[in-house]
């Protein structure tokens, strides 16, 4: 999961692609990088770590420029990544471009051995972003050889782009002394949306991941990208579109709404805090049927992004919302955290239950999801610790069952607590007294009463259906085989160390004094 961010502006915009990534902070917290563009020459800046802690007085002084890209970045497979592989990415052939990717592309290995073999492309890194890149750069290369770069020829190297590629890509990229062209994959799965501002220079445009990028620092929203459509905006501001997918389909990331997306953004028409209300409303009318002899004292959301669904609950129900799950905000989202005993241990870092809301009561607890258990299973153990008689818990989204291969950290089945487990299984897990969890009809249905347009979903994590049609067992299989090799190293690793420690340590010692 990332966030990206490209702007035509009439003015130095580094400044803007700054602002814009802080806005978009929250889907991704492991790296960020901008790239600009002064004349012919691009410069860029891109570290591990966060917004604030990557660009510093200097290296913002570094970007000159009117137009640029941003990006900011959790790694899809969910372990520590290099500084080598943040965005955005640069090829100098043809013309120059760079480039930033939101998603994940389920055949790159595939291509990545074309690149080579056909292509006479070099890939130097284990991103598919860099795959991509000289994908886009071939087919361009195609469109304009012994011709000039113009709209209709970039829109045509976008087709070639989607007859390759597999999987989910919201896609922006600058080509040197021409414009910013920006793309979304065929399924429409990531989000990508159009802003403008006017001014007395003229027209500025920025394209980004969601709504509130654009409206948080003055832009307009004018529209969501098409699935499959590729909007180019040349130097002097006109803006070109064009459908370049021969059988688009809107199929938006269900978790998006869940979970991913600020409440304060609009994504494919839907407002994302109405939709986790709508979602409140279905989850209150599935525990009055599961749970009718049930006493419930108090509804209490895990902040933040629960809390509309759970005020609808308390509503439904007419029992009282309570505060009792306090959040330090400066610790990052743990569903994303890479390595497991990282998430456990920063759960309690950034939760704090406050015992006067729990001490003898039947505690409703309500989160947006349940993905691993690891945060679920420590804040029932924190609401009992606090005092709470019962603890009852309700997700509003349902089981998290299968691996999502499109762009979100969670691609091995045995991760997942849901798989192959009932709910009463995981209640016991996490050590609830009850589990309710929100059907998956349920879920779609609350988007579809808010946007009637939206006829499906990319929702794979919860039904198992991937709509790209290129995912088999084996596919899985072998992501799990390339995830889980180098995590056992690392416990290997960690137990040596643990025997060893002793003797180690004398050692650093003895040569310290030495």
């Amino acid at each position: 999961m990332c966030g990206i961010v490209g702007v035509v502006s009439r003015s130095p915009v580094n400044q803007l692609l700054y602002d814009a990534l802080l806005l978009l902070q929250h889907r991704g917290q492991d790296a960020a990088g901008i790239a600009t563009a002064n004349g012919s020459t691009f410069h860029m800046h891109k570290a591990n770590g966060m917004v604030r802690d990557v660009f510093r007085t200097r290296n913002m002084r570094s970007l000159p420029g009117t137009s640029g890209i941003g990006q900011v970045r959790y790694p899809t497979a969910g372990s520590a990544s290099s500084e080598e592989e943040a965005q955005p990415f640069y090829v100098n052939a043809p013309f120059g471009i760079v480039l930033a990717h939101n998603g994940n592309l389920t055949n790159w290995q595939q291509l990545k051995e074309e690149m080579f073999r056909v292509d006479r492309r070099h890939i130097n890194t284990h991103s598919d972003t860099e795959v991509l890149l000289n994908v886009l750069a071939h087919e361009v290369q195609l469109a304009t050889s012994g011709l000039e770069l113009d709209p209709a020829a970039l829109f045509k190297a976008v087709a070639g782009v989607h007859r390759r590629l597999r999987g989910s890509y919201a896609i922006v990229s600058l080509i040197s002394g021409y414009g910013l062209l920006a793309f979304r994959d065929p399924f429409g799965i990531r989000p990508l949306c159009i802003g403008k501002m006017e001014t007395p220079e003229g027209t500025e445009w920025m394209l980004a991941s969601e709504s509130v990028a654009l409206e948080g620092i003055g832009f307009e929203f004018v529209r969501d990208v098409r699935p499959g459509e590729a909007v180019f905006i040349d130097f002097d501001g006109n803006l070109y579109s064009q459908q370049c997918a021969t059988a688009p389909t809107l199929n938006p990331c269900i978790f998006e709404l869940v979970y991913l997306a600020r409440p304060d953004s609009v994504l494919d028409g839907v407002p994302v805090y109405n939709a986790r209300l709508r979602m409140g409303d279905y989850l209150a009318e599935k525990i009055k049927r599961e749970l009718p002899d049930v006493k419930i004292d108090v509804v209490m959301p895990i902040p933040d992004s629960s809390r509309p669904a759970a005020m609808q609950v308390a509503n439904k129900l007419g029992v009282e919302y309570r505060e009792g799950f306090f959040k330090n905000r400066y610790v990052g989202r743990t569903f994303i955290m890479p390595g497991q005993a990282m998430r456990k241990k920063s759960v309690r870092q950034k939760l704090n239950a406050m015992g006067i809301e729990f001490k003898g009561k039947n505690v409703l607890i309500i989160d947006d999801s349940i993905v691993r258990g690891t945060t679920s299973q420590e804040i029932v153990q924190m609401a009992r610790d606090a005092g709470a008689t019962k603890v009852i818990f309700a997700s509003a989204a349902p089981p998290v069952k299968y691996p999502n291969v499109y762009g979100i950290d969670m691609p091995t089945r045995g991760e997942l607590v849901a798989h192959g487990r009932t709910d009463d299984e995981v209640a016991r897990i996490i050590g609830a007294d009850y589990l309710v969890y929100q059907d998956v009809d349920s879920l779609k249905q609350a988007v579809r009463d808010i946007n009637p347009e939206l006829k499906q979903f990319e929702a794979s994590c919860f039904d198992g259906d991937y709509i790209t049609g290129d995912i088999t067992s084996t596919y899985l299989d072998n992501i799990e085989t390339a995830r889980l090799a180098p995590q056992a190293q690392s416990d290997r690793d960690a137990a040596s160390d643990a025997m060893d420690g002793g003797s180690r340590s004398q050692l650093h010692l003895q040569l310290s004094v030495e």
